[in-house]
């Protein structure tokens, strides 16, 4: 994250930070972050960033990367958001998870139409490009 949130600051653009009390030391917010919203918890952060966000893009990351990017795509599945989802695929990096994720369309636990919420590209203009032409397909069982 500090990676990221320092080309952003470096590149001119203003940052928010939403991230829960407990982990607001700055070696883990970094000060970059020009603007900061303190939540009580991981589920009111998700929920802030649907408030204030147009999209979500995964970098490669750990269980919370997974976390966050699951509960996002499991509510757009629920139409609670229309929000596009990315995964920046750098070096093939989700590569597993996707396959992972046309395995379970194949197993029939998720429609191929749910299985597109995911938006994918190995490059960031790619996957900015494919954002921004995202149409959110409303799941037929869920509606």
């Amino acid at each position: 994250m500090e990676v990221v949130s320092l080309a952003t600051y470096v590149g001119g653009s203003n940052i928010l930070g939403i991230i829960p009390r407990a982990l607001t030391t700055p070696n883990i917010t970094g000060l970059t972050v020009r603007r900061e919203i303190q939540v009580s918890t991981m589920h009111e952060r998700i929920s802030k960033m649907l408030e204030k966000s147009d999209a979500f893009i995964a970098l490669p990351g750990d269980y919370g990367t997974l976390e966050e990017i699951f509960q996002l795509v499991s509510w757009s599945q629920l139409n609670i958001h229309r929000k596009p989802i990315g995964l920046l695929n750098v070096n093939k990096f989700f590569d597993g998870l996707l396959s992972f994720l046309d395995h379970v369309v194949e197993q029939n636990f998720i429609s191929h139409l749910v299985r597109q919420i995911f938006v994918s590209a190995s490059t960031a203009d790619e996957l900015i490009d494919k954002l921004q032409h995202f149409v959110h397909a409303p799941d037929p069982v869920m509606a």
